[in-house]
């Protein structure tokens, strides 16, 4: 299975406003929306991170480059990408006359920290810094954008750092919460034989550790000694069928 980790990087909304709290923007005051500036991305099995900017290869190249990585990825690994990354990346695509990349899983790793978890918060940097994993690097903030827009060398220097650190980090709490993962792709759909592999990680140290039941069937059950995923075979070892009726 093709494993990709992504993170995008995004200009801000320019608009003219009159106050500075709780503003309602309307269109006619938008002067420049924001747009994606640059991303970073991993293949799990690499060591290399790769990056791309508007500042460094122009708009056309870094969307081609995206577009192209998403192509050729079985499930891309992000953090709350389904809602900002994948989205924004999306758009960059339809506005350059680009085709949708072929299908890929999204495994978005926010939804898994909040659907088992309760930290005080679900910010990446705290997560990995609780989980004791590396952490985000720290930017001067806004300005770092400003200065990238303004096309300040040094600041994309900091921008290009900082935006691969996340997908290292990424990676890093993808290989963490692994186990949690409630719906990975099969790992099994991706090697030849029958033989059973732990559906997460794709080892074959499954260990047997009793029965998973439904209403009317029982499978073998195995956890993996590998990322200690839990998991059924697929063949129905017992089970009956009769049900009850409501």
């Amino acid at each position: 299975m093709k494993l990709l980790t992504i993170d995008i990087e995004t200009s801000p909304h320019m608009a003219n406003v009159w106050n500075l709290w709780n503003q309602n923007i309307h269109l006619p005051q938008l002067l420049e929306s924001g747009e994606v500036i640059c991303f970073a991305a991993k293949w799990y099995d690499s060591s290399e991170t790769s990056f791309f900017s508007s500042f460094h290869h122009g708009k056309s190249e870094m969307v081609g480059a995206a577009h192209s990585l998403l192509d050729e990825a079985d499930a891309v690994i992000h953090f709350n990408g389904q809602r900002f990354d994948i989205p924004h990346l999306n758009r960059e695509f339809v506005e350059a006359g680009l085709t949708p990349p072929s299908p890929y899983a999204q495994i978005d790793l926010l939804k898994v920290v909040k659907k088992n978890f309760r930290f005080p918060s679900n910010k990446l940097d705290y997560v990995t810094k609780k989980l004791g994993l590396d952490h985000k690097v720290q930017n001067s903030g806004h300005q770092l954008w400003v200065k990238c827009m303004a096309g300040d060398f040094q600041a994309w220097e900091e921008m290009k750092k900082y935006n691969m650190q996340d997908v290292v980090i990424t990676e890093q709490l993808y290989d963490k919460l692994l186990p949690w993962i409630s719906s990975h792709p099969a790992h099994g759909l991706y090697v030849e034989g029958d033989e059973e592999v732990c559906p997460n990680c794709g080892g074959d140290e499954l260990q047997k550790r009793g029965w998973s039941h439904t209403q009317v069937s029982s499978y073998q059950r195995y956890q993996c000694m590998g990322c200690g995923k839990w998991s059924r075979g697929g063949k129905r070892l017992r089970g009956i069928d009769v049900r009850g009726v409501k």
